[in-house]
């Protein structure tokens, strides 16, 4: 089976059940993934420029899109083992439909690791009064993650073991030194310090902060046993961290006046606690370069027929966007979350359709389950669902009612829907004769 290694990560194959893990360590990476210094940014944005009471709106409207779209593809994840990369190829998208959408998840994840991995470095070379300089601590952090990435997905478990501990512990800290010295009732009440924000852009930024997370979902999922582990390590997850972690943020921005995450935690942690919220960095880092490596493996994979060993692309990728951090992508952070939130979710709404309405390759997907294989079929690519992602993506770009992310995801889900209903006989033959082909 490909991907038997464990720097390769059944990065081309199925998970197998011998394979599966318990759901407290899928629990643990997934909190990790939210509790991090990326949620804290987000939180500290929406403080700077919304109320409590308006950002904790924007945060529950982004919370239930982002837990229905985890929870089904988390399901399709689970059921099939399989990585989002490879199943989009058969959840609508088709062999080189699949090579566009990892791409989109490679520029997300590594946009993501470029921000995540500028603060990191920042907080870094600040904790040696600037010795180091920005370039070089950006090289050392952003190649201390890729290092632990290459191992794979056991590595992603003993980091989040370290450190999201160590982050909760910060931030608890930081919560008791701000309610100590403010009170809690005045910073709920207080104005924000910063230039307002919109609860549409406000919602689409909680919805794009961890959306190609929720897109993703299945990189962490297919370790999953059963659907219950899937429930409970996204629904925790995700109210610890969307909901918990976010409205820290957002009181701590209040009393502080800031949205420089590294000057929040420097007043409300002190240096240490400071240390211990930029090193819980490198857990969500792990993930998006993870995720990164499985999305190229497969664009190689569909459009060369080439198999390659995820460890090595790890290296090239960690690379890579170390490059984009030492050359300041932090200063595009709102822009990328926004431009994030409208582009990724009709991804989703394609495949949820796609595996769980139409169920047009779940045939193909049952019978090669069973023998722990990939389906022996597979279409090239469905025009419908490309077509589908991109009404998807200008709906929510170009139409300023409502929440754009919410919109675009709805519309490429409806689009999606109707156009195969319209137009998918001929490619459901295709599909089956192909399948029949091979069979055969």
């Amino acid at each position: 089976m490909a991907g038997h290694s464990m720097a390769d990560d059944y990065s081309l194959g199925r998970v197998p059940v011998e394979a599966r893990v318990p759901m407290w360590e899928i629990l643990v990476i997934r909190i990790g993934s939210f509790t991090s210094l990326s949620q804290f940014i987000l939180g500290a944005f929406l403080g700077y420029g919304m109320s409590f009471w308006d950002a904790a709106l924007a945060s529950l409207l982004g919370l239930i899109l982002l837990e229905v779209i985890t929870l089904f593809i988390g399901f399709a994840g689970a059921r099939e083992g399989l990585s989002t990369s490879l199943l989009t190829r058969w959840t609508g998208f088709g062999k080189y439909g699949s090579s566009m959408i990892s791409f989109v998840i490679v520029v997300g994840t590594l946009g993501w690791f470029g921000v995540q991995n500028s603060v990191f470095a920042k907080g870094l070379n600040d904790a040696f009064n600037g010795v180091l300089g920005f370039p070089l601590a950006a090289t050392l952090t952003g190649l201390f993650v890729t290092a632990i990435v290459i191992f794979g997905f056991k590595w992603l478990g003993i980091t989040a073991k370290i450190a999201v501990p160590g982050f909760l512990l910060a931030v608890a800290y930081g919560i008791y030194h701000v309610f100590e010295s403010q009170s809690l009732t005045d910073l709920i009440a207080s104005a924000p310090p910063g230039p307002p924000m919109t609860l549409g852009m406000g919602a689409t930024m909680v919805a794009g902060s961890f959306m190609i997370g929720a897109i993703l979902t299945p990189d962490m999922t297919r370790y999953c046993r059963n659907n219950r582990d899937v429930v409970w390590s996204t629904l925790i997850s995700i109210i610890v961290g969307e909901i918990i972690i976010n409205l820290i943020a957002v009181l701590m921005a209040h009393a502080v006046k800031s949205s420089d995450v590294v000057t929040i935690a420097l007043q409300t942690s002190g240096v240490l606690g400071a240390a211990t919220v930029i090193f819980a960095t490198v857990k969500i880092n792990d993930i998006n370069l993870y995720s990164a490596s499985l999305g190229i493996t497969n664009i190689i994979d569909s459009l060369f027929g080439k198999q390659v060993n995820r460890g090595v692309i790890t290296l090239i990728v960690g690379v890579l966007g170390t490059i984009l951090s030492v050359l300041g992508i932090l200063d595009q952070f709102v822009n990328f979350l926004v431009f994030m939130g409208i582009w990724v979710p009709p991804i989703g709404g394609v495949m949820v359709v796609d595996y769980f309405v139409l169920k047009r390759s779940r045939k193909m997907l049952d019978e090669s389950r069973k023998k722990g294989e990939l389906p022996a079929a597979c279409e090239s690519i469905n025009p419908v669902a490309l077509v589908a992602w991109a009404l998807g993506f200008a709906t929510g770009y170009l139409v300023e009612w409502g929440i754009p992310s919410i919109n675009s995801l709805l519309v490429s889900a409806i689009v999606y829907y109707v156009g195969m209903k319209l137009f998918g006989a001929s490619l459901d033959q295709k599909l089956k004769q192909a399948y029949i082909d091979q069979a055969s």
